[in-house]
């Protein structure tokens, strides 16, 4: 008699596939690199159909991302979704494609083993639940991340020797140019804003005025957004308008056209200087403060002037440091804050815990 033995089928093994490009290059392609890595895996599930692997629809592609960093879209969908018990195996084509940081892997490596995810690289062999697999997985992870630093340094070697030749290496395209080629080329329609922004500043002693001129005229930043303060700046402080281009604090001649000459640039860039030198005399006219560096509080806590404002009244008065940093409430003793005189004149000052001294004499309590 013979007895027929009956195999039990296989449970089903949800497979996720993860690809990842660091470039965008080529992406636009019909068959591009996240293809064929998708592919390769497709073809060793397939392989494993007897073991009860399935290669699930749901595509997790990453392109144009570093491997560097876990801030990825694709890859936090793909452990939102392990964590919700939707995938039994991550298949790769390389382990460098989840991660080129051996810390970084080490993280993804504990998800997964916590919701008990197999990890699978099509090209390279190795069982991660013996001792021997995690060493040989953690010198192939060092090497990837050895790799990545290497091609780092080289990108950074790069930038640097195209920046001693002058050549501009992409970033925000400024005003006044066009990128042709991956070069600056001069639209002469938009220099010739970028040259009356710099004479009407060079000409006026309040940059208000400028702005308000400027909004008048229509000049509007790259982005056809109005100019403000900040991006009037920026424009001013751009040395590439002048013909030169910055790396590490070190000053190039640029391969592209400048916009604004010496003459104009030392105009404009005087302007600047002294609207920050008459500022500064201003507040410090304006605004005295007699007690600067004198006053402390119990803690030992120096008291900085500051002010606010209500309507058109200017409060004025010294504020611990304690406060400013927002220390626990707890931790402070004795007033935080004391009104400010405006007098130059002589002057008590209550204070109520606090201590006033200076290093060649002590200034008196008030009684």
């Amino acid at each position: 008699m013979t007895r027929k033995t009956q195999t039990e089928p296989a449970r089903r093994l949800r497979c996720a596939i993860y690809t990842r490009k660091s470039s965008e290059e080529g992406l636009d392609m019909e068959f591009n690199s996240l293809d064929a890595q998708r592919e390769a895996c497709e073809a060793y599930i397939a392989s494993q159909r007897a073991e009860g692997w399935a290669c699930l629809r749901e595509r997790y592609d990453d392109g144009g991302v570093s491997g560097g960093t876990l801030d990825r879209p694709a890859l936090k969908q793909l452990i939102a979704d392990v964590e919700d018990g939707l995938i039994d195996v991550v298949v790769v084509y390389k382990i460098d494609r989840l991660s080129r940081a051996l810390m970084d892997f080490s993280k993804l490596v504990e998800i997964f083993d916590r919701y008990g995810v197999t990890f699978v690289s099509v090209t390279q062999s190795f069982n991660t639940t013996t001792s021997m697999g995690r060493l040989t997985l953690n010198i192939l992870l060092s090497f990837a991340q050895f790799e990545r630093e290497v091609i780092g340094e080289r990108i950074r070697d790069k930038v640097a020797a195209s920046k001693k030749k002058g050549m501009w290496m992409g970033g925000y395209v400024p005003l006044g140019y066009d990128v042709v080629d991956r070069k600056l080329i001069v639209n002469e329609a938009e220099a010739a804003q970028v040259r009356t922004l710099f004479e009407l500043f060079a000409r006026s002693d309040s940059t208000a005025a400028v702005i308000r001129e400027l909004n008048a005229r229509g000049i509007r930043s790259k982005r056809g957004r109005p100019i403000d303060r900040g991006a009037l700046y920026k424009l001013l402080h751009n040395c590439l308008y002048r013909g030169e281009i910055t790396h590490k604090g070190e000053t190039y001649p640029v391969m592209h056209e400048p916009i604004v000459d010496a003459e104009l640039w030392d105009a404009a860039h005087a302007v600047l200087s002294g609207n920050r030198n008459q500022r500064a005399g201003r507040t410090r006219s304006t605004e005295p403060a007699l007690l600067r560096g004198l006053i402390f509080t119990k803690t030992g806590a120096a008291m900085t002037p500051h002010h606010t404002k209500k309507g058109n009244k200017r409060y004025c008065y010294y504020v611990s440091m304690d406060v400013i940093q927002k220390r626990p409430t707890a931790e402070l003793r004795g007033p935080q804050r004391l009104p400010r005189p405006w007098s130059r004149k002589r002057s008590s000052v209550r204070s109520g815990g606090c201590c006033a001294r200076r290093r060649s004499s002590r200034v008196p309590p008030a009684p």
